[in-house]
């Protein structure tokens, strides 16, 4: 199946589950409709990737197309919803896909509420507390038996509690001296993990799929995830904006644990180092400030090695796969997939 009608069946389901919950929050007060617009707003974009790694992960297994399997991957994304609105909140992100973040778009949305801002932040966490709810909501109505999901459930466990911890260790080292080996296990708890090795394994566990091949989908994932978010965070500093969705200096500003900043100062001069001081944070959001950091990333080639990392990633992921006889078609979805989260441009 083509990615563009797997996301397309995706985004059905998504929009049905979304419409139906709006309705019943909004029957509750019609006031709550800025809230609504948000839950809305937070579930139409992406491109369904770890829904996409779901469903492959049970059609690897054996197992046949089913209606009630693509709802349970539709949750993977209401996983991910939930993980941006928190994100953005976190970051204090003004811009996602090329709008504003649930809390900047709810400040506008409550004029006459006393400290609209703290407010905003306030019903934006709640946004992202709900939709990470409707994740085990749909995912436990989805329709398939009991009997399958009971055999998901400790990796859906695994699933909240490593992306929380990622979360928590990215904030733990924001501001921090830039470290690599750091850096990337935030990588990998923050992103990797729920992005591309725990929806595979719950399509698989699903299926019924055995050892060798989730093992198969441990070897391939990690590896993946982390090549996903190491282009995510390349294409943050040196994407487009008008492409990417987000601005070109958060990561900058906000002093976050990327691996593209932590081989920067590891390769700086100690004149470098203390130049980019200056630089990091909110003084480094300036156009002239950005263009620096950038030539000083080029200076120390980091960005040559993010992409060597990013390779190496992509064919250790490539070569896990090889090992295990899958069936056909998932084996052919899953090199496809490889290429679409790794080769971005936004």
């Amino acid at each position: 199946m083509p990615h563009a009608v797997l996301k397309g069946r995706v985004d059905a389901a998504l929009g049905a589950f979304v419409d139906q919950e709006t309705a019943q929050l909004l029957a509750i007060d019609e006031e709550l409709a800025p809230v609504a617009r948000q839950l809305v707003e937070a579930t139409r974009h992406g491109k369904r990737l770890r829904a996409a790694f779901c469903y492959w992960g049970w059609r690897a297994a054996g197992q046949a197309d089913s209606d009630a399997l693509i709802r349970a991957s539709a949750a993977m994304e209401l996983v991910h919803a939930a993980a941006v609105v928190h994100d953005d909140l976190i970051d204090r992100s003004r811009i996602r896909h090329g709008r504003p973040t649930a809390q900047w778009a709810l400040r506008d949305a409550l004029p006459r509420v006393p400290r609209p801002a703290a407010a905003a932040d306030a019903l934006a966490m709640l946004v992202g507390d709900l939709l990470m709810a409707w994740a085990g909501q749909l995912f436990a109505d989805c329709g398939l038996p009991g009997a399958y999901l009971s055999r998901a459930r400790p990796l859906w466990a695994a699933l909240a509690r490593e992306l929380v911890a990622g979360e928590c260790l990215e904030i733990l080292h924001t501001g921090a001296r830039p470290d690599t080996d750091t850096s990337l296990k935030v990588v990998r708890y923050k992103t990797a993990k729920y992005t591309v090795e725990q929806p595979l394994l719950i399509g698989a566990v699903l299926g019924g799929a055995g050892v060798e091949v989730r093992q198969c989908f441990t070897g391939y994932g990690l590896p993946l995830g982390e090549a996903f978010q190491l282009r995510d965070d390349m294409l943050g500093l040196f994407g487009d904006p008008a492409r990417t969705g987000k601005a070109n200096a958060d990561d900058i500003t906000a002093r976050r644990p990327t691996a593209l900043l932590a081989e920067t100062w590891r390769w700086a001069t100690p004149a470098e180092r203390r130049e980019l001081r200056m630089l990091l944070g909110g003084a480094g959001s300036d156009v002239a400030s950005l263009d620096r950091v950038r030539e000083i990333m080029h200076r120390t080639q980091a960005p040559a090695r993010i992409e060597r990392m990013i390779a190496q990633r992509v064919q250790t992921a490539a070569e896990a796969l090889d090992a295990v006889r899958l069936p056909r078609q998932a084996a052919r979805a899953l090199a496809d997939l490889a290429d679409l989260a790794t080769a971005r441009h936004h």
